[in-house]
């Protein structure tokens, strides 16, 4: 099998793309990078903080830039935020560098692994499971359209998902 010069993992929050992502890094031998980190590593502060001074679309406006950034390396598996694909060029430069990796979970397994997560701006609100519904309906088909492949990480352990990611890596021709 040629391997993909990158893998990019695309998912709502709570799928498992940081920790799935690092462990398929270190079996491929890749770098991992995760664009929501690299985001609050280059501004000193977390998600939220971003959220509350420079609202979504400052955020979105840092994440494009990120990610504009980090495709450009090779070798890398991307874990990107759950929004990443909200702007169709985020969705162009990833579908064009590398093989994307949908990982999907339902809004309820979602809730399930975010409820005690304070750091989900997203989420401060009267109905997160409602609010994850609504997240997901609009973004489900935005990661189906660049997916190469869908993964299901609903009660799934971490090494069952990176067992079959890299099983069909290495059965696809890509």
């Amino acid at each position: 099998m040629m391997r993909p010069q990158n893998i990019f993992l695309v998912g709502p929050m709570g799928a498992g793309k940081s920790t799935i992502g690092r462990q398929l890094a270190e079996s491929l031998s890749y770098t991992f990078r995760d664009s929501d980190q690299e985001i609050q590593r280059r501004t000193g502060v977390d998600i939220s903080t971003i959220f509350e001074y420079e609202g979504e679309e400052g955020f979105r406006e840092r994440e494009r830039q990120v990610i504009e950034e980090l495709i450009q390396e090779d070798g890398i598996v991307l874990a990107t935020g759950g929004g990443a694909v909200l702007r169709p060029e985020n969705r162009q430069g990833l579908a064009a560098r590398g093989v994307v990796i949908y990982l999907y979970c339902s809004p309820e397994q979602q809730y399930a692994r975010t409820a005690r997560d304070r750091n989900r701006p997203l989420l401060r609100t009267e109905d997160p499971k409602a609010q994850l519904r609504a997240l997901m309906e609009e973004r489900d088909p935005l990661y189906r359209q660049i997916a190469d492949m869908v993964v299901s990480t609903e009660k799934r352990g971490t090494a069952s998902v990176v067992k079959e990611i890299r099983r069909r890596l290495d059965a696809e021709v890509l």
